[in-house]
């Protein structure tokens, strides 16, 4: 099979060809085109398969990680948006709860309040009320009103309709009758229900998991139609498949109807790539590391698998949500983090980028300031003729001029200011990695951080000295790790149901049958996408907590007929997931079941390695020798640093620091007192401390 893997990034688009026959690998990077993604896409597809000599027309599977849904909610440019929701609860998408974003600030702006994504005179309610047992209908649905309601905003001028009603996550009826009402009256209108989108307790985040749905549908639609009829156009008749957050790949339709289901589209193929790579070495506890041009992403992979976020920390732009995401932490820092001056004059780095256009002045595209990739690039770094393989230059008199106009204003000279930046970009980093290990329980020292994107492997070393983490691990083609990402996961398919048991009056037999009735709503979705059931995995999950607690941790149900013995595995699982997560738990009190999951998993066909380094020699490796600053114990430091070709290097022979690694994607910087091994199966190992 020929696959495609595409990642749109904000400064460049990574591709990768694979032959799953053959077991050729070939890359390639674009400039993100941000007016229409799809342009860059498609230019880098052709320019792609002529690199592979293989014709487009040839790829069976397209499949792509996008970054439209998550723009749009970052940028706040989707769509107009409208609500039909239950009489008496039009302002649940402006109250929200009683937590506030921070606590103590009277000057706070907050999202949901400041930019909402339906406003006020777009949320129409109408009469209906169910109970909280499932069948009992205290209100019925005023179909009159519903018809009226989506007449009105019809006229407004609204392009999506969220319908949101009180009690859907448990009968879905009303929903469902008042979306088909909708329908009718507007049929051109992006619909979409809290049923379908997130059916689960907690009002408040599933209307706005719901109206984000709304308000980025059309965008996305239009998109994906609009690239699906590129494809045609240009003879591929492939299957576009788009990543999810949760770490699966699903249809163009799913997609389609579920936007929402990509907002951390991109950095979880970048955690796939990561766990794919360090699987290839035998690594199987790490901490995915992406550095791009404008943020870092950081995922962990523990015991092979993958950490999905709680209810209480997914929020994409300051929205929480409420669908399946990985574990994803990002912050503003990347290769286009600009260095400057608040206003109190406290040295920042990030999170404003240079981004592609003009990017850092070391592009030569008119940038003028001082940005990350500059200080690598004063600094000795990054290889000014070695960039991109030699396929772009980098102005090294730009990168010292807005260096200098830095270091004038803090007081220093060009190399401390141009450290200074490193110092802080790498700070923050290592922070970043501590919220998501050290404060949840997780020595980060028994990890191997996993460095990719352009800018992980200059960073990578630094970052991992900086937490103990002892080794660092660069995939064989670190630039385009979250597209090679995309060929390593399955078709997954997610649902969920609030069932409220007590531990103590558990029905095991009741449960189980809730499973059984998830599985056969995600079997009819596998035959709608012409998948055969037989061919899927389930996996069962559950969502618990101590009766009386605010909420849930996840954890596993085991497989195979629900009885008290396998009730009792999952209790136990949930004991020790809250003394990992909270440092105590409590067995002898009774816990809650509030959420039944069930995840299916169709096979795709996968990449399985890159093709084998041949090797080389030292010398063959050497491309030229030059002066690099690095930080030591009596204070800053030029050595002369060599510089290798990847590809060249010999094979399962320790080199030490410093050095320096080019290739096409990337460049590994290695500090004094370190080494770096290049491995059989692709990989560079850096071991610190050697």
């Amino acid at each position: 099979m020929r696959m495609i893997g595409i990642d749109v990034g904000g400064t460049f688009t990574d591709l990768v060809f694979a032959d799953t026959g053959s077991g050729q690998v070939t890359i390639h990077k674009v400039s993100t085109t941000p007016d229409d993604p799809s342009r860059g896409m498609m230019t880098g597809m052709e320019q792609l398969c002529g690199k592979a000599g293989v014709p487009l027309g040839s790829i069976d599977t397209v499949l792509h990680a996008t970054t439209i849904a998550t723009n749009a909610v970052l940028e706040h440019n989707g769509c107009e948006a409208g609500m039909i929701t239950t009489e008496g609860f039009r302002d649940v998408l402006h109250i929200g709860r009683h937590q506030r974003p921070q606590h103590y600030s009277i000057r706070q702006e907050i999202p949901w309040q400041s930019q909402p994504l339906v406003k006020r005179r777009h949320r129409l309610t109408v009469k209906e009320r169910l109970t909280a047992d499932r069948s009992t209908v205290l209100e019925p649905l005023d179909e009159d009103a519903v018809r009226q309601a989506a007449r009105e905003l019809k006229a407004a001028g609204v392009e999506a309709i969220a319908v949101c009603f009180l009690f859907s996550y448990l009968n879905p009826s009303h929903e469902k009758r008042a979306a088909a009402i909708v329908r009718e009256e507007y049929p051109d209108c992006f619909v979409t229900t809290s049923s379908d989108v997130a059916p689960q307790f907690r009002e408040f985040e599933r209307f706005t998991t719901t109206a984000m749905n709304a308000f980025i549908g059309p965008k996305v639609r239009r998109y994906i139609a609009r690239l699906s009829d590129e494809l045609a156009a240009r003879g591929l008749t492939a299957d576009l498949r788009i990543m999810r957050s949760n770490g699966g790949i699903a249809t163009a339709a799913l997609i389609g109807a579920l936007p929402v289901l990509t907002l951390l589209s991109g950095p979880a193929a970048g955690v796939l790539g990561g766990a794919w790579s360090g699987a290839l070495s035998g690594r199987r506890n790490l901490i995915t590391f992406d550095i791009g041009g404008t943020s870092a992403d950081i995922g962990i992979v523990l015991n092979g698998g993958f950490i999905e976020s709680a209810a209480r920390d997914t929020q994409i732009g300051g929205y929480p949500i409420l669908v399946p995401m990985l574990d994803i932490h990002t912050i503003g820092a990347g290769g286009g983090s600009i260095a400057h001056l608040d206003t109190a004059g406290a040295f920042r780095v990030g999170p404003r980028s240079a981004g592609a256009v003009p990017g850092p002045a070391a592009y030569g595209r008119g940038g003028t300031l001082p940005t990350v990739t500059d200080a690598n690039l004063v600094l000795g770094r990054l290889d000014a003729a070695h960039f991109l393989g030699g396929g772009m230059t980098l102005d090294e008199a730009a990168s010292a001029r807005v260096i200098d106009d830095l270091a004038a204003q803090l007081g220093l000279d060009r190399q401390v200011a141009a450290e200074g930046v490193l110092t802080v970009i790498n700070a923050n980093m290592a922070n970043a990695i501590r919220s998501r290990t050290v404060e949840k329980g997780l020595d980060p020292r028994d990890f191997c951080l996993v460095a990719f994107g352009g800018a992980g492997p200059l960073h990578g070393a630094e970052v991992a000295a900086i937490l103990g983490i002892p080794e660092v691990l660069v995939p064989a083609h670190p630039g385009i790790c979250s597209a090679m990402g995309l060929m390593t996961t399955d078709l997954k398919y997610d649902t969920v149901r609030t069932v409220f048991a007590r531990s103590d009056r558990l029905d095991p037999a009741v449960l189980g049958a809730d499973f059984d009735s998830m599985a056969e709503d995600l079997t009819a979705q596998l035959r709608l996408d012409g998948i055969d059931p037989a061919l899927a995995t389930f996996a069962r999950a559950a969502d618990l907590r101590y009766f009386g607690q605010g909420y849930e941790l996840r954890v596993e149900v085991p497989a195979g007929t629900l009885d008290a013995a396998a009730a009792k595995v999952m209790i136990d699982a949930f004991h020790a997931r809250h003394a990992a997560e909270y440092g105590h738990a409590f067995p002898d009190k009774p816990v809650e079941i509030v959420n039944a999951r069930l995840t299916a998993s169709a096979p795709s066909e996968k990449l399985q390695a890159v093709p084998a380094p041949e090797g080389g020699s030292l010398a063959a490796a050497l491309a030229r020798t030059a002066p690099c600053v690095f930080r030591t114990k009596d204070g800053l430091q030029a050595f002369d640093t060599p510089r290798y070709e990847r590809d060249r290097l010999p094979l399962d022979e320790a080199i030490p620091g410093p050095a320096i690694v080019l290739q096409t994607d990337t460049t590994t910087v290695v500090p004094p007192g370190a080494t770096i091994t290049a491995l059989r199966d692709g990989n560079l190992i850096i071991r610190l401390g050697a």
